[in-house]
């Protein structure tokens, strides 16, 4: 089997309600998503997304991820889709990093493999859970009256799991998790996401004021090097987030015991080939895990529960998915959807859904 083809498709996903970040430093209203259609010689296709958190969020945006499939193109044009490696090696060679260029061929490639193995791609990684997965939704809100309206919403919604958005200002951020945790309830999952937004006094100022509660602080500071600067001043878990980038970046986690707890998202990381690396090693260090898309479609969710379903039931605290943020639906409601706050992983072959293609319009990019 080899490549063909390599189809790339731009969609503007729309945002429900305004979002966000670092307690209003950053604000984001549309996303900015890529499709990828690969063709093989033995008629199967493959699909990949790939849509950053808008463009001020990590080093990633939209034209980034078009512009790395066009250079990469030639190099993966003639290889066998099912052998990701070769795959993983060619993209590596014909372009050192920008990783989150790479993650929609991978899931692509992924998909296609399972497809010809008649499995889900969970299950050709090794063995998927039928467990559900509890769905994180994404608290992006400034004040906690904003806070507490966006967590009914989701509850309304059957979400037990949230990633409330904390950071820049102390007194305020100490007040908001107070009162979400005055609200906690018996099966919620609460992660306190800071996405960078605390200089090293400010994340040991809010810290040790919550220490009691319990509670669970996801990238508090900008680095790596900030997180291991304070890491013996205070005994709150910490998530690492945005500075889990490479395999280098999990390893020195793991080994310096910088967190508790891993938030792999897929498109930033790579893809699920360069994922699973990361998955294993925090696996082996009795780190757990959250699995994210790091933003996008019902596809990205959809890779992101896959790799969540290799990860045992204990390990896994929850999967962020985006579908219920967007206003359009690429997909006409196929794939994995909100249960009761949780997705169900797909018994199809492959990825298990596909976008309608009358919903991307015309390809920006075609690579033979």
């Amino acid at each position: 089997m080899k490549i063909t083809a390599i189809t790339v498709f731009q969609v503007d996903l729309p945002l429900e309600f305004p979002y966000w970040l670092s307690g209003g430093r950053l604000k984001f209203e549309m996303l900015d998503a890529t499709f990828v259609r690969i063709d093989t010689n033995a008629g199967l296709t493959g699909w990949g997304e790939g849509t950053p958190w808008g463009h001020t969020y990590v080093p990633a945006h939209g034209p980034g991820i078009r512009a790395g499939i066009e250079t990469m193109a030639p190099f993966i044009l003639g290889l066998d889709p099912r052998r990701v490696l070769d795959v993983e090696r060619a993209m590596d060679l014909a372009l050192p990093g920008h990783l989150y260029a790479k993650s929609p061929i991978d899931m692509a490639c992924w998909d296609i493999a399972g497809q010809a193995a008649n499995l889900p791609v969970a299950d050709l990684m090794g063995g998927g859970a039928r467990t559900p997965r509890p769905i994180a939704s994404s608290v992006g809100a400034k004040t906690i009256d904003e806070t507490r309206a966006v967590i009914d919403r989701y509850r309304q919604r059957g979400y037990i799991a949230h990633s409330v958005k904390i950071g820049g200002d102390v007194e305020r951020d100490i007040a908001r998790i107070k009162d979400v945790e005055s609200l906690r309830q018996p099966d919620d999952i609460i992660l306190y996401d800071v996405n960078r937004g605390w200089t090293r006094q400010q994340a040991l100022r809010v810290m040790s004021a919550v220490e009691e509660l319990n509670v669970m602080i996801e990238q508090p500071c900008e680095s790596l090097d900030d997180i291991a600067a304070i890491s013996n001043k205070h005994a709150t878990p910490v998530s690492v987030d945005e500075s889990l980038v490479t395999l280098q970046d999990a390893a020195r986690i793991a080994r310096d015991g910088l967190a508790e707890v891993f938030g792999i998202k897929l498109n930033r990381v790579g893809g699920l080939t360069k994922a699973a690396r990361m998955r294993d090693i925090a696996l082996a260090h009795g780190i757990d895990m959250f699995v994210m898309a790091t933003g996008g479609s019902v596809l990205a969710d959809t890779e992101a529960l896959h790799l969540a379903a290799t990860i045992p039931d204990a390990n896994c605290h929850a999967v962020w998915a985006c579908q219920d943020m967007l206003t359009i639906d690429i997909a006409d409601g196929r794939g994995p959807r909100n249960i009761d706050g949780h997705l169900h992983l797909p018994e199809e072959p492959g990825l298990g859904v596909h976008p309608d293609e009358n919903m991307l319009g015309d390809p920006v990019g075609v690579y033979r």
